[in-house]
């Protein structure tokens, strides 16, 4: 990909150019903060200048957005008593207690319980955590699959099956080739109606592979109101990454 900056205001606005088989200029920010545009070699790069300048106020607001998430990596977990974890789009206290026989995890009433035999094991707490998140993760991106399907059913798209995977930079993707949808793990921390919006994006990439005005468009018609859906992962949940 090419690198090119364009001054917006006092500041620069860096980019990576990706020239490739797109019917429309499309523009992507990363949870990184990398930010990427996508055109075909039709579109003279002045035009895409022009695109992204256009687009300064909104990539200023976003790559603040990003910086203003990096102190909340998960990597300063503790795990200890009276730390917050995400689930559903909602907070949970963390409280840990020992336990002799089957260790785990369960949640009720606002609070994460982890019953570990070592509470100054950090690795065993860790896992089990991620294991419980990994667990609730595939059973509620099925039900949400499910839940979602039927919309697009009828435009003779096939029920792909769901497979997870933690990634850095975006909340799913659709294998065209093996009917699969990679869903990121880190979508349980979503509430559910944006975990719907997720799995219906990727659905429709059966149908369309690009985001074309076509994509969109039945995006639009099946979920009116997935940008609001789509501004809570990007400003909320993102967060939690």
């Amino acid at each position: 990909m090419e690198k090119h900056q364009i001054k917006y205001g006092d500041k620069w606005i860096e980019f990576e150019l990706d020239r490739k088989n797109v019917k429309n200029v499309n523009l992507n920010i990363k949870p990184d903060m990398t930010i990427t545009v996508s055109a075909s070699e039709k579109v003279p790069l002045d035009f895409i200048y022009s695109f992204v300048k256009g687009k300064g106020a909104w990539i200023k607001k976003h790559v603040k957005n990003f910086k203003n998430i990096q102190p909340y990596k998960q990597s300063e977990r503790e795990y200890v008593s009276g730390e917050s974890f995400k689930y559903l789009g909602k907070q949970y206290r963390l409280r840990v207690k020992p336990v002799e026989q089957e260790e785990g995890v369960k949640y009720f009433r606002g609070f994460i319980y982890l019953y570990v035999k070592d509470q100054t094991n950090y690795s065993r707490k860790a896992k089990l955590m991620e294991e419980w998140y990994r667990t609730k993760a595939r059973s509620t991106f099925n039900q949400s699959l499910s839940k979602v399907y039927p919309l697009i059913e009828k435009y003779g798209v096939d029920k792909p099956e769901v497979e997870l995977r933690t990634m850095k930079a975006r909340w799913g993707s659709a294998l065209i080739d093996t009917n699969t949808i990679l869903l990121n793990t880190e979508l349980i921390k979503a509430p559910k109606h944006c975990i719907e919006y997720v799995v219906l994006h990727e659905l429709i990439h059966f149908k369309f592979n690009d985001h074309s005005d076509c994509f969109y468009k039945m995006l639009y018609s099946l979920m009116p109101d997935w940008e609001k859906r789509k501004l809570i992962l990007d400003e909320e949940v993102v967060r939690e990454l």
